[in-house]
């Protein structure tokens, strides 16, 4: 790039995030682990810009009955040895001692991941992989000893699965480039990025803050181990297990080259995890980034999405990009289509005609989804919100004409006199329009 294409394309003092990644707030490390003087040195760097001497603080006894906190509160399903978080819990003591030794005397070995397929909206299946509780115990230890040391390193373009960051300062982030001007973006999508990460750069790009050998062990027998479907099993060539705990981690250390290149090239850059969009001037600084993203994915063992990469000027309709849930055109911020079929989705769920509960049961139900969705979304276009109310009193209505041993789906005039919205109101039902007038009103 010539230096009159750089002038072009150089993002001003204003459209900068306001955070650097030199400015890190250490407020949420585990500071049994991360004393004072150790985060002096993170601060004032480490000789050779390396780590040593880290696995002592994986086994200590204190940092896994902590990852072990973590992992009780999330949850989740069992892995390939039916150990539930509930089994666990019951020798949990026992259990925790066993991991501590088995890490300490190298005698820890990672179990296959359980793989399951989550439907998508799509019609295509997502895969999930599931470890055991114990791997899910040790690589979260892992995460809390390591993940300051790239934390130190990450910019501030990138909020997923970050600290103190996430999607709502992403989409604020955008929203504030958007004013600024920087209409012409780039939507880009990275073609099945989790599972195609190449695996020894990975690990090269791990090596080059990490010297503790046994540690690093650990990370390449995550990456290596085996997945179990129903009767297959297979030992994947390449990327990062979905599912896991440390995956997130790394795959934000692998994508941090592209936030280095953007910055560097002077580009505003908006990156969740392996979703992003670059916000420009101009049409041919938006050109220009796009090739600039198209090299760096080449050179990287990365593709492109062809279907699911575009530029546009998203004030013009048809032109727009979606992200994060939201869809950006001609100057409004929409719920994009996708998101709300999976609302309408789960309300159905909740609400079939035959269900026998009293409405006030069926109200209770939905109104802490209902809520979570609206604390998300309330910066869509006004429209959005009236219709879905309806589409839920609706559903409201089939279900009593139902219980009156009625046909019909509550469309009918006589069913919203019979039961006007005031009727629900009474019942308690929360209503997104109602809460979006709430707080125009209170701004």
């Amino acid at each position: 790039m010539s230096e009159t294409e750089r002038e072009v394309v150089s993002v001003s003092e204003e459209a900068r995030p306001a955070t650097s990644a030199a400015a890190c707030d250490w407020a949420w490390v585990d500071r049994t682990i991360w004393t004072e003087r150790m985060l002096a040195a993170l601060d004032n760097g480490v000789r050779g810009s390396k780590w040593f001497s880290l696995i002592d603080k994986v086994y200590r006894p204190q940092t896994l009955a902590a990852a072990w906190a973590q992992v009780r509160s999330n949850r989740g399903a069992a892995g390939i040895d039916g150990q539930s978080v509930d089994r666990f819990a019951v020798s949990a003591e026992r259990y925790l001692g066993e991991l501590a030794e088995d890490l300490r005397t190298d005698r820890y070995r990672a179990s296959p991941v359980r793989r399951v397929e989550i439907a998508k909206m799509d019609g295509k299946k997502r895969p999930l992989g599931i470890p055991t509780v114990k791997d899910r115990i040790v690589q979260t230890a892992v995460k809390r000893v390591i993940e300051p040391i790239f934390e130190k390193t990450f910019l501030p373009t990138s909020y997923g699965f970050r600290p103190g960051r996430g999607c709502k300062e992403a989409l604020r982030e955008v929203d504030r480039l958007l004013k600024l001007g920087y209409t012409h973006v780039v939507d880009a999508d990275l073609k099945s990025y989790f599972d195609s990460i190449p695996r020894d750069r990975l690990e090269t790009r791990i090596r080059e803050q990490i010297s503790d050998g046994r540690l690093l062990a650990l990370l390449a027998d995550w990456l290596r181990q085996d997945i179990i479907q129903e009767t297959a099993r297979w030992t994947p060539t390449g990327g990062t297990p979905q599912g896991a705990v440390i995956s997130p981690l790394l795959a934000n250390l692998y994508l941090h080259s592209l936030d280095e290149r953007m910055a560097q090239q002077g580009y505003a850059m908006v990156r969740y995890a392996d979703d992003f969009v670059v916000l420009c001037r101009s049409a041919e600084d938006a050109q220009r980034a796009l090739a600039e993203i198209a090299a760096w994915v080449q050179a990287n063992g990365l593709q492109l999405h062809p279907d699911k990469t575009h530029v546009g000027d998203c004030r013009e309709r048809g032109q727009g990009f979606e992200f994060l849930g939201y869809r950006f055109e001609a100057g409004k911020r929409w719920v994009r289509k996708k998101s709300l079929n999976v609302l309408k989705d789960k309300i159905r769920s909740r609400t079939p005609r035959t269900r026998g509960d009293s409405l006030q049961r069926v109200v209770a139900d939905l109104n802490p989804m209902l809520r979570g969705w609206y604390a998300y979304f309330r910066h869509a276009y006004r429209t959005t919100f009236p219709a879905l109310d309806g589409f839920i009193r609706r559903r409201l209505r089939a279900i009593l004409r139902k219980q009156e041993k009625r046909p019909g789906n509550g469309r009918c005039r006589a069913d919203q006199r019979r039961w006007p919205n005031a009727y629900f109101a009474a019942a308690g039902l929360f209503t997104m329009t109602e809460a979006q007038s709430l707080a125009s009103r209170s701004r």
